[in-house]
């Protein structure tokens, strides 16, 4: 795990945005931060996709609305070959709708371009130590979204529902608590490789791209206490 306070790794930022003005006001913002250092910028989703099969980076800050490959497609095709890069969505929508879908397509998190460089750096950060970042506007998102579909249940009576076993709850609730693999492993006596195993299961059967995909489902459907 990633901690700034205790190592010298610098952690390696890519942005892609196709406007330079905007691109060079956060590689200024984010020149003073320490344990930063930005490797490449895009300017469209195709020079996008290019370049980070040549020099992936630790961290991608990405716009949504982008010629060549929109953020949507993007980030599609980053979670089908790079689970472990961090994609913040930077951009000017901060439509609930559109949060939900870009976190539960694998997005770590989610800020507008009004975010103040600090907390741009703060997310940089805790996406490297908890692999996601949840501000007041993701958490508005994902609670709207969990209300919705709470009506529709009581419009309709009856709903699909996806089941846990009481071990997939508890691995899940492990996670929730920042647990690593071995953590996990002995506090309910499975080999790590198992708890891989039903992790990666668990993460098939909500369709979510990332862990932290699987902790949004697990928050909205109130499996982690």
């Amino acid at each position: 795990m990633f901690n700034s306070m205790t190592t010298n790794y610098l952690i390696k930022i890519a942005i892609a945005d196709d406007h330079k003005i905007f691109r060079d006001g956060i590689k200024m913002a984010l020149s003073g931060k320490e344990n930063l250092k930005m490797i490449w910028e895009a300017e469209d989703g195709k020079d996008m996709m290019h370049k980070i099969a040549i020099k992936k980076p630790d961290v991608l800050l990405m716009d949504i609305r982008m010629p060549e490959i929109d953020g949507i497609n993007g980030i599609e095709l980053i979670r089908k070959e790079f689970d472990d890069i961090k994609i913040i969505v930077l951009t000017m929508y901060d439509d609930h709708q559109m949060i939900s879908k870009m976190m539960e397509m694998g997005a770590n998190a989610y800020l507008t371009k009004t975010t103040d460089p600090d907390e741009i750096y703060q997310a940089i950060l805790t996406c490297m130590n908890e692999d996601f970042y949840f501000n007041d506007l993701v958490n508005k998102a994902v609670m709207g979204k969990l209300m919705q579909k709470k009506n529709v249940r009581q419009h309709y009576g009856t709903s699909i529902a996806i089941h846990f076993n009481e071990k997939e709850i508890k691995i899940l609730q492990l996670l929730a608590e920042d647990k690593t693999t071995e953590e996990i492993s002995k506090v309910i006596f499975l080999s790590p490789r198992t708890i891989e195993t039903i992790r990666q299961n668990m993460k098939t059967k909500v369709n979510a791209k990332t862990i932290g995909g699987l902790l949004m489902y697990g928050m909205r459907n109130k499996l982690i206490e």
